[in-house]
């Protein structure tokens, strides 16, 4: 079996020891010793330990926000663009479950640039999604007397939670789990014209027969 790199090797130790210790429970040398490399070999792929905590918190910040500009720009429709967007966010959670728990136990602990750069990430993706939903009420797809503010932050909201239920081995999948989230978006938010949309159509739960 291939070992992996140095750098990956220190992301998955430390990733478990900042999970179960805490950020400031655990050293450089901890994690050194128990990846099985050295410290020059640390300070060769991150600066310091804060530098560290910021690559933890970018790989899945920035995964969501290509994810967010991607679905803009391959679909055409404002739900379609929503819905795609959301199902690419949801998969965080099973791709990289690990660094958002350790991101919501130690976000607390960036500072300056670090934590500027994960806040700019975090305001565009906030953007994307708030310009969908105000372009969805411009073209008549979104009911207009949702607030177009809180009805992002409640997307984001509802997302975000999944970190605290989501389970590989439970009942639904991640995928599954997307397409319901969908349902209820496309619901609560699009208008009578939005659902006449065949994209739209698409992204909806369907019935099961009766058996």
């Amino acid at each position: 079996m291939t070992k992996k790199p140095a750098k990956e090797r220190i992301m998955d130790t430390s990733l478990a020891m900042f999970e179960k210790h805490g950020y400031h429970g655990v050293t450089v040398d901890q994690i050194v010793e128990e990846s099985g490399t050295s410290k020059g070999g640390f300070y060769h792929n991150f600066k310091s330990k804060d530098e560290l905590l910021y690559e933890i918190h970018d790989v899945f910040i920035t995964y969501v926000l290509d994810g967010a500009r991607e679905a803009y720009s391959h679909h055409e429709t404002p739900v379609g663009r929503l819905c795609a967007l959301l199902l690419s966010f949801i998969k965080v959670f099973d791709l990289y479950k690990s660094h958002i728990t350790v991101f919501y136990q130690e976000s607390a602990y960036l500072k300056g640039e670090f934590k500027e750069e994960i806040n700019n990430k975090r305001d565009e993706y906030r953007r994307i999604i708030l310009q969908i939903i105000q372009e969805g009420q411009a073209n008549g797809d979104f009911r207009k007397e949702v607030p177009a503010e809180i009805a992002a932050m409640s997307i984001i909201g509802m997302v975000n939670w999944t970190y605290k239920w989501f389970r590989k081995d439970g009942r639904f999948s991640i995928e599954e789990i997307g397409r319901i989230f969908n349902d209820l978006l496309i619901h609560s938010l699009v208008s009578e014209k939005g659902l006449q949309d065949s994209e739209t159509q698409a992204y909806l739960l369907k019935s099961q027969p009766v058996q």
